[in-house]
């Protein structure tokens, strides 16, 4: 996995958390406490998860908050600044949420060894759509976050339910 999840992880704990609780939570992980994660660096799938998995436990959060959280400051504060390109092409939240498939299409052409997921949509209607997230790392859940973070990003209600390891359905109110 790119270290990018794993910086943005480290901003948003530290941001709304401090300094302290990152340190704690990488020394918690079995990592060194000051550990810089590099953004376009490999890690393992394993030891970003068990981070994720430590920030849980040290903040008191349930998964779907974590997940929620993650998805929102990933989509409304760091992303815009390092993938402000991608954000300036879409001008509603659907159309980036049908957009980021060719996003990520661009991105494993131009990323070494990046495996970002894939998606493929079905629209059910005109405020409705159905995505099968395609990915091996099973990181539907932080998918969900990101969609809801999406609506914000957009000021735009939507309505997020998970069908399946595979499947959400996403409305647009």
């Amino acid at each position: 996995m790119k270290g990018v999840i794993g910086v943005c992880l480290a901003d948003l704990v530290k941001s709304k958390y401090g300094e302290t609780k990152w340190k704690e939570i990488l020394k918690q992980s079995g990592l060194d406490e000051d550990l810089t994660i590099m953004p376009s660096m490999d890690y393992e799938d394993s030891i970003i998860f068990n981070v994720f998995g430590k920030t849980c436990e040290v903040l008191k959060l349930t998964r779907e908050q974590a997940c929620d959280a993650f998805g929102d400051y990933w989509i409304n504060d760091y992303a815009p600044k390092i993938y402000g390109a991608y954000y300036r092409r879409f001008k509603s939240a659907k159309e980036f949420i049908l957009g980021m498939d060719d996003v990520h299409d661009m991105i494993t052409s131009t990323v070494p060894n990046a495996r970002p997921p894939r998606f493929s949509y079905e629209e059910v209607s005109e405020s409705k759509i159905v995505i099968t997230y395609k990915s091996a790392r099973n990181m539907i859940d932080f998918y969900v976050g990101l969609i809801k973070g999406i609506g914000t990003y957009f000021k735009t209600r939507v309505s997020v339910t998970k069908l399946s390891e595979e499947k959400v359905e996403v409305v647009f109110q």
